[in-house]
């Protein structure tokens, strides 16, 4: 099992590789469920009400994508038949086979999981809010999963790399072995947008309403935002036909 960067040393993780074609793959990181705090703490610089209230959540084993979706990764499943919709093979403004795609709806990303899924015979799909805070702390409870402060040394944000960067270029996973959490592209998840965590499901589930046209949350903030929108607590919204050069994806699946 290869060496992965955590927190500037040396870790082991578990994962597998999604095999598409001989040079495009997918990385799925094992998550190991637990208990954790969702939400920000009232005193947690950059803070909004949103986040909050913090509240236990107990989360599933799951598997996650170690990187967001790459432009190579989207273009071959772009390329299936379709399931529901029509997918753009390359929607986004950044070129490079290794960037992360974006320009992708939510519609679009419900649709790339379906195609997924049926090529691999695996259940992809979008990771709940709960599951995505969950993978990006890695059992932190900092603002970062790397500390109490970010530079554009450990990501990718405030425009300082006037566009989205390699998937992985700083180097830098969680404890889980995930990478770009921070910043980059902001990434879909299932849930539709809710203004605070009053009532929210307690066990990882989406949080979903009767109105399937409801915006849907996003998450880890983006190349184009300040830093905290890229906290591991922040969380933002959009109509879930909107795509900009902000918005990507990562997929998760479940553990047979």
């Amino acid at each position: 099992m290869p060496d992965v960067i955590i927190q500037r040393q040396k870790r082991k993780t578990q994962y597998f590789t999604e095999e598409l074609e001989s040079d495009v793959s997918i990385d799925m990181i094992l998550i190991r469920g637990g208990i954790f705090l969702m939400g920000s703490p009232e005193n947690e610089p950059d803070r909004r009400e949103n986040e909050g209230p913090q509240h236990s959540v107990t989360v599933p084993t799951f598997c996650m994508g170690r990187y967001p979706i790459t432009q190579a990764q989207w273009r071959y499943v772009a390329g299936m038949t379709q399931v529901d919709r029509d997918l753009e093979s390359d929607p986004y403004n950044f070129k490079g086979d290794n960037r992360p795609v974006e320009k992708v709806s939510w519609y679009d990303a419900v649709e790339f999981c379906a195609r997924l899924s049926r090529e691999t015979r695996r259940s992809y799909r979008l990771p709940t809010e709960a599951e995505w805070e969950y993978a990006c702390r890695a059992g932190t409870t900092t603002p970062y999963h790397f500390g109490e402060t970010i530079t554009t040394d450990l990501a990718n944000y405030d425009q300082k790399h006037e566009g989205t960067t390699p998937v992985d270029q700083f180097g830098i996973a969680n404890a889980f072995g995930l990478c770009d959490m921070h910043g980059n592209v902001w990434e879909w998840c299932q849930d539709h947008w809710h203004s605070s965590y009053e009532g929210a499901p307690t066990y990882g589930s989406a949080w979903l309403t009767e109105n399937e046209e409801a915006r849907h949350v996003l998450r880890g903030g983006s190349w184009i935002n300040v830093s905290r929108y890229c906290r591991s607590a922040s969380r933002y919204y959009y109509n879930p036909d909107s795509r900009f050069d902000s918005i990507g994806i990562r997929v998760v699946c479940g553990v047979s």
